[in-house]
């Protein structure tokens, strides 16, 4: 065994009645990429949470190079050689890209009380530069950037400082095949450089083909430590759920017929920059999966159809003739929509369960302009236990969620409102097996009901997988459409993707 750089003794982390780590005792080796897996609630991020500042320690410690580790913020745990690179978004609005590389570490640019922004900002441009990412403007606003772009400040952000120990939790599923590389380079430059990657993912294959070591976690307690050489995805999958799990989880059928009614048109759409002048339409039933590389177009596609893309041109139109143009139309008119980006975009996570699940179907719950308290926890209480949300309770905070139940409070509170058209984009990314396989039943039976569903997605076997007919765009375009079919597969698609 190698040297220990950190260790977990005894940890506990307590949500009032909610358990979520319990007893948790766990070595870290220094030069090594310990992988740290588990199904949604599970206990991980929790567990990093509280190594890096984020939750405070029910009971228990941590000990970081053999010294008791006491941290109370982030940027506690960044003096001490810990950091960490969330799922969800990880950088603040109106700032800079430096001063977001720099936040909370801004000492060596203040003398006598004034911040030399110049010279920060061309400190953290010569970074960007070390890393690859020159392309990127540190003296520009944050925003300017989209959510991968994001993703790699948020690196440089993390490991500029050489920190003894690297957090990655669920990074790889923001960024695209490209920004992934990029990543697992910089993960293998910290392991050579003798300090220790803690690396968060539910793509198995790639957490065996990463790491040295795996640990598994199960309702908030430690299973074991396998070496990844040694296993295989299906000897993890049994780890973390505990039994077998069936690897056919996505749809068998090849011959059930798709309706010729057209749910949706979509005409001529186009967003500068973004989407070039494409058509399609939606039927009835149907699962219509859209893909392609990561900036091809096709998530702004699922804004525009919802009405949520600035600078829209073209027409999105339902059977009816009524022409979407708006959110508030879209959801009168019964279209739902999951953004990828599910903190920002489909949950209000500074809120409770009840208030997420109810907030689209206000109108239909009030009484003579009433909101009655009971009709509204009926409500949420229902669709919550029909997507199997676990939680606290309705009133928990979405915020204390795992990635896996956020996703099922987004789910319940579209399933609430009993809309006609799904606009699913990358609907189980940072999602384990478990919960993808309830998430890919539910578009099932949902088709067979008569919704009908885009679903977006970069996951090439998703998209195989569960679609009536794929559309592969590429820069901008639809470069490709295939009818579901046993003899397509992942090369035809990545053909017209590159």
């Amino acid at each position: 065994m190698g040297e220990i750089i950190l260790r977990s003794e005894n940890l506990n982390k307590h949500f009032g009645i909610t358990h979520a780590v319990k007893d948790v005792s766990l070595s870290f080796e220094k030069g090594e990429i310990h992988g740290l897996i588990g199904e949604n609630g599970s206990g991980k991020s929790t567990f990093c949470s509280m190594l890096c500042g984020i939750y405070p320690i029910s009971s228990g410690r941590f000990l970081l190079d053999g010294k008791e580790l006491k941290v109370k913020t982030q940027v506690d745990a960044n003096r001490a050689g810990v950091s960490i690179i969330v799922q969800e978004m990880g950088t603040l609005s109106g700032l800079t890209v430096a001063e977001n590389i720099y936040l909370g570490n801004e000492d060596p640019f203040v003398k006598n009380g004034i911040k030399n922004v110049a010279v920060m900002n061309k400190t953290a441009q010569a970074l960007l530069e070390q890393y690859g990412f020159g392309r990127i403007n540190a003296s520009a606003m944050i925003d300017h950037y989209n959510f991968e772009d994001r993703k790699l400040v948020e690196i440089v952000k993390a490991t500029y400082f050489k920190p003894h120990v690297v957090v990655i939790d669920e990074t790889t599923t923001a960024l695209s095949q490209s920004g992934r590389e990029v990543l697992f380079t910089h993960m293998n430059r910290i392991r050579n450089e003798g300090n220790t990657v803690i690396f968060i993912s539910h793509d198995l294959t790639e957490v065996i083909e990463h790491t040295d070591r795996i640990s598994v976690l199960r309702d908030g307690e430690l299973i074991g430590t396998v070496t990844s050489a040694d296993v295989t995805p299906d000897d993890l999958k049994r780890l973390m759920v505990g039994r077998e799990l069936g690897s056919r989880y996505y749809r068998t059928d090849y011959d059930e017929p798709v309706s010729s009614e057209v749910v949706l048109s979509v005409e001529n759409l186009a967003v500068s920059g973004e989407v070039d002048h494409i058509s399609f339409e939606l039927h009835k039933g149907e699962i219509l999966g859209i893909g392609g590389l990561s900036e091809c177009g096709m998530h702004e596609v699922g804004k525009a159809v919802f009405g949520a893309s600035f600078h829209r041109s073209g027409t999105v139109r339902l059977s009816s003739g009524v022409h979407i143009n708006s959110i508030p139309c879209a959801i009168r008119h019964s279209i739902a929509y999951a953004s990828k980006d599910r903190d920002n975009e489909s949950v209000v996570i500074s809120d409770t369960i009840r208030d997420n699940i109810c907030l689209p179907s206000v109108d239909e719950l009030r009484t003579k302009r009433v909101l009655l308290k009971k009709r509204l926890d009926r409500f949420a209480q229902n669709h919550a236990e029909q997507m199997s949300v676990v939680m606290t309770g309705i009133g928990q905070y979405v915020a204390d969620l795992s990635g896996g139940n956020k996703q099922k409070v987004v789910l319940a509170r579209w399933l609430g409102k009993d809309s006609d058209i799904l606009v699913l984009d990358s609907p189980t990314r940072g999602i384990d097996v478990k919960v993808k396989a309830d998430i890919y039943a539910l578009m099932r039976e949902l088709s067979k009901k008569g919704k009908s569903i885009i679903m977006i997605s970069e996951e090439i076997q998703e998209l195989l997988g569960m679609s009536d007919r794929i559309l592969i765009m590429k820069d901008g375009k639809i470069n490709g459409e295939y009818r579901r079919n046993p003899a397509l597969g992942e090369e035809d698609l990545i053909a017209k993707m590159v």
